[in-house]
């Protein structure tokens, strides 16, 4: 008897059917569902910088150059003018306090020295003279009480005995009357005289008085008359270096005219200019540093100069401790000024993807082989160092810090 034989359902070329479907479909899926469909861009790993982001010490400053000027310098203007008679000391001269730099001569001016001198030297005669007189009368006065005195000195026992004598009827009337006259006469001149005096003396001292002090005024004067000529010869005010202009014998010279300057050698300051910016930040004591002959030096704001021009105002730093050996006036030093405390902050190398994503975005390495895209947030800036990191990295990251122009708008970056 023949029996039905029933047919296979999974054959082979149906499994195989199924089965291509069945991979068709996962592919799908995992293409849809789990596949990273991100952009991609291939780049050379040894023509990129890479940068670990890390905590460290944040020190907000800005970068400035500063001009190096002397610690303190005098000025040398002009008192009298003048033309210059005699050079006595050059350009770049070690000067000691005192010494001549230069000399004026002004034939008008010492002309009037001469007829000022000559007016003060006679009105000082004239006023010696009035004490001379003020003395004179007290003693002619004192001579006429001495007088008088020597008068009643006689005359006073004279008169007592003469009374006696009249009284007993041994002298005749007009003999005593006389003498009582003669008497009577001095006592009252006496008075006369002596009430004369001391009035003329309460005067004699408030005239002495005007007149001692109105010739001390008038030598006063004359003193500084005398010494106007003085200020033709030009003198160093300091122990310093000599720095003026090219001078040439009987060049004009106006009265305020600046001559030059004399500076404290050894001794320097360093004179910065810094953007209005920055000027509420900036405060005395704020710290600063420079490089010089491969060495940093430390430095501090003394002063902060009021005036605002062309939108910068000026401060004055000195050095702290050792001033840099070699530097000159006029040279130049680059200057990082700090502007707060120093803090722990999470910090990311500056280089050149800030110019292509304003700080906004970075890629960073997920592996050794691949960098994404990612969002950050970016704070202060370190000089040319560091970032300050907000949001988005973490220490440990690996960020690539140099330029992206050549990545396009890919968000994935393989590196080979």
């Amino acid at each position: 008897m023949d029996r039905q034989i029933k047919k296979k359902f999974w054959t082979l070329k149906r499994v195989a059917t199924y089965g291509g479907i069945a991979l068709f479909v996962a592919f799908v899926v995992y293409q849809f569902g789990f596949a990273d469909r991100r952009a991609t861009y291939v780049v050379e790993k040894d023509k990129v910088t890479i940068s670990d982001v890390k905590m460290g010490e944040f020190k907000e400053y800005i970068p400035q150059t500063g001009t190096v000027e002397p610690s303190r310098t005098v000025y040398l203007d002009a008192i009298e003018g003048g033309n210059i008679r005699r050079i006595v000391s050059e350009s770049g001269a070690m000067l000691k306090k005192g010494d001549v730099i230069l000399e004026l001569t002004n034939l008008n001016r010492e002309l009037s020295v001469l007829q000022q001198e000559a007016s003060f030297n006679e009105s000082i005669n004239r006023a010696r003279e009035t004490k001379l007189n003020i003395m004179r009368n007290d003693l002619d006065q004192r001579q006429q009480l001495a007088l008088i005195d020597n008068q009643l000195a006689i005359l006073e026992p004279q008169y007592r005995r003469q009374k006696q004598l009249f009284e007993k009827k041994l002298i005749s009337k007009q003999d005593f009357e006389k003498t009582e006259a003669d008497y009577k006469y001095n006592v009252e001149r006496k008075r006369i005289t002596y009430e004369v005096y001391k009035n003329d003396s309460i005067d004699r001292i408030r005239q002495l008085r005007e007149t001692s002090l109105s010739e001390q005024r008038m030598t006063k004067s004359l003193d500084g008359v005398s010494r106007i000529l003085d200020n033709m010869v030009i003198r160093a005010p300091i122990d310093g270096q000599l720095s003026t202009p090219h001078w040439e014998l009987g060049q004009a010279v106006t009265t305020g005219q600046r001559l030059g300057q004399v500076d404290v050698v050894g001794s320097y300051k360093v004179r910065v200019p810094i953007d209005e910016l920055y000027l509420p930040k900036i405060s005395v004591g704020l710290p600063a540093t420079t490089d010089f002959a491969g060495k940093t030096y430390h430095l501090s704001i003394t002063y902060i100069y009021p005036n605002i021009q062309n939108g910068r105002f000026e401060v004055d730093m000195n050095f702290e401790g050792e001033t840099p050996q070699g530097i000159r006036r006029g040279q130049s030093l680059r200057m990082r000024v700090e502007l707060g405390q120093p803090s722990q902050e999470l910090l990311l190398p500056i280089g050149g993807f800030y110019k292509d994503t304003g700080g906004n975005w970075v890629f960073i390495l997920e592996n050794e082989g691949k960098a994404v895209k990612r969002e950050v947030k970016l704070g202060r800036k370190m000089g040319s160092e560091y970032f300050e990191v907000l949001e988005g990295l973490k220490p440990g990251d690996r960020v690539i810090t140099s330029s992206y122009e050549n990545f396009g708008n890919n968000e994935v970056l393989i590196l080979k």
